[in-house]
């Protein structure tokens, strides 16, 4: 059981390290334009700032900080 709740984990954070990766993109394009949308841009980054808080919820959880 336990195997199976890290697989689904992985999966997780493999689709959040590719929606902000996208997200990244996505910020990169909009600033680079002339005309860019600054309420558009600030709400990409908080999105991309929101899923960079859960993929690090994530690594702790798969790969916790054990102190010997």
């Amino acid at each position: 059981m336990a195997q199976m709740d890290s697989d689904a984990l992985r999966l997780q954070l493999a689709q959040l390290r590719q929606e902000h990766r996208d997200l990244d993109a996505a910020v990169e394009a909009l600033a680079s334009t002339s005309n860019q949308d600054a309420l558009q841009l600030q709400r990409l980054k908080k999105k991309k700032l929101m899923i960079k808080d859960r993929i690090t919820a994530l690594e702790d959880q798969l790969f916790p900080d054990i102190i010997a």
